[in-house]
């Protein structure tokens, strides 16, 4: 999609990255380790519909006490992280959440306004419905890119010039997010309510601005393993470097 001249002039602070196919190399290459063994989950309960939320308002798959505790740096408007999704989630949730043993973490690094609304209404449902909602904008992320394309600049424009409680509710309208989220279980009423929390907008754009500071992120998809951040050459790499630590 050809980039509206606008997408900066949102009034909030937002850090706008490039979106990059790989992540900068870490300080060190991961270890082999002794394969861990599988983790149930508690009875009644399944790994892979188990999602919690930060105290920073991430949201982690899986068992929140896994020993390998994966996590990626997102935007939901980066065709990367879009190609990486299409790839590797499935494996992800079910050969390495589904086992306990991996824990899966998406923090939203927004970079612009498109970016950021989309972002607000992945958390209009409950905790469990994010990375459903998520996979499902990247999924169909070039049709949204379309639809964005049709609103046209002048409309943009003034979806961006409206008071803070309504600007993402006109962007969302005019990119057809809130019938795509309908579609999928989040209702207008449901959606009106998420996009005129300014305070939800406000955490994720202080969120990219602190990801960038104190991570260093300087493009999406960027991922850490345990704590530390890995070079990403594209998903066979990253499985790898996941087996090394245990999960095989």
């Amino acid at each position: 999609m050809k980039r509206f001249a606008s997408l900066i002039a949102l009034p909030l602070m937002l850090s706008v990255a490039a979106c990059s196919g790989e992540a900068e190399k870490g300080a060190e290459s991961a270890t082999s380790g002794e394969p861990i063994a599988a983790i149930p989950a508690p009875a009644g309960k399944n790994w892979t519909e188990t999602v919690t939320k930060t105290d920073k308002g991430y949201y982690v798959l899986g068992n929140p006490d896994a020993p390998i505790k994966l996590v990626e740096y997102a935007s939901l408007t980066c065709s990367h992280c879009a190609e990486f999704a299409e790839q590797a989630f499935e494996t992800i949730r079910d050969k390495y959440v589904a086992s306990g043993r991996v824990s899966f973490e998406m923090r939203n690094y927004v970079r612009e306004p498109l970016d950021l609304t989309a972002s607000m209404l992945t958390r209009c449902g409950p905790n469990e419905s994010y990375f459903a909602l998520t996979e499902q904008v990247l999924a169909n992320q070039a049709d949204i890119f379309t639809k964005a394309q049709a609103m046209g600049q002048q409309r943009f424009e003034a979806a961006l010039a409206m008071p803070d409680n309504q600007r993402f509710v006109a962007l969302a309208d005019g990119t057809g997010l809130i019938d795509f989220f309908a579609q999928r279980g989040i209702s207008r009423d449901q959606a009106m309510q998420c996009l005129t929390n300014v305070d939800t907008a406000r955490a994720l754009a202080d969120n990219t601005n602190t990801a960038t500071k104190e991570d260093d992120i300087q493009g999406t998809p960027t991922f850490f393993l345990n704590g530390r951040k890995v070079e990403f050459t594209g998903w066979p790499a990253l499985e790898t470097e996941i087996q090394a630590l245990g999960a095989r």
